[in-house]
């Protein structure tokens, strides 16, 4: 792993398992690492290290295969993920961060907290409960897998390609549709780790701040999430949708701010 120690308030790289990181580090004072969801990247906490930077050095993440990072050589999962910010905690000497998750980045500041000293964690419209699958959707996959076996043998290669492609982009979600061939792996790998049997683990003080309308990580992960963490506190954005953080900015500050004891 090579690694070289950032100025204060520069972006910087380092390489992790032979992939290129991208991130930025600024401020002073106790360390608040700010991880992305999938298919974003570190630009859309934008507005929340502005407000963190006169209080705490803040270091914003690109996630492999995000933003300014390489993808990564080989299907990662959440573990391997969240050993690459464990690297850059350790390479960077930093003792008991404040994590803030959204999306994806719950599920690695989930796995992180339940291992490592962490100081906080704030968590918004975060992933980690495995999704309820309905008759419906097992019928989808079981019938697209179905295609992909049969199509070849009874049309040619070619043509049943053609056709599950086309299928593929009618049925799939625009994160997968827009990711390559090994993102579209681990986004497959990723989203069914469910992660409840560590929530238990995390045993530093937990902010959960929600959507009510998201559909994506929806409400009733958040209220698991709260049942199985011992020190976790909900706050609830009304109308808002799977990035309520965006959506209901003056609540996501004030709650932050709260939680952080940001006078």
């Amino acid at each position: 792993m090579n690694f070289s120690l950032p100025l204060p308030n520069m972006d910087a790289r380092y390489t992790y398992e032979g992939v290129e990181l991208g991130y930025s580090i600024e401020g002073q004072g106790d360390t608040i690492i700010l991880l992305h969801g999938w298919g974003c990247d570190r630009n859309i906490w934008k507005a929340t290290r502005e407000l963190l930077l006169d209080h705490f050095q803040v270091i914003s993440v690109d996630f492999a295969g995000f933003g300014l990072s390489s993808e990564p050589q080989s299907v990662w999962g959440v573990e391997e993920y969240t050993r690459s910010i464990e690297a850059l905690v350790q390479e960077l000497g930093i003792e008991r961060p404040t994590l803030v998750g959204h999306s994806f980045g719950g599920r690695v500041s989930i796995l992180y907290a339940s291992r490592n000293e962490t100081r906080r964690v704030i968590l918004t419209d975060a992933a980690g409960v495995k999704p309820r699958r309905t008759l419906r959707y097992y019928r989808k996959v079981y019938t697209f897998k179905l295609m992909k076996h049969i199509l070849p043998l009874l049309i040619g290669d070619r043509k049943a390609q053609m056709i599950i492609e086309e299928r593929r982009s009618k049925s799939g979600s625009s994160d997968y549709n827009r990711a390559t061939p090994m993102m579209r792996a681990i986004l497959s790998k990723c989203v069914n780790e469910d992660l409840c049997h560590l929530m238990p683990k995390v045993t530093a003080p937990v902010l959960l701040f929600w959507g009510d309308k998201d559909t994506a990580t929806p409400l009733h992960d958040a209220q698991t999430m709260q049942r199985l963490m011992p020190d976790a506190g909900l706050v609830v954005a009304k109308g808002a949708g799977h990035f309520a953080m965006l959506e209901q900015t003056e609540l996501w500050m004030g709650a932050v701010k709260s939680f952080l004891k940001i006078e």
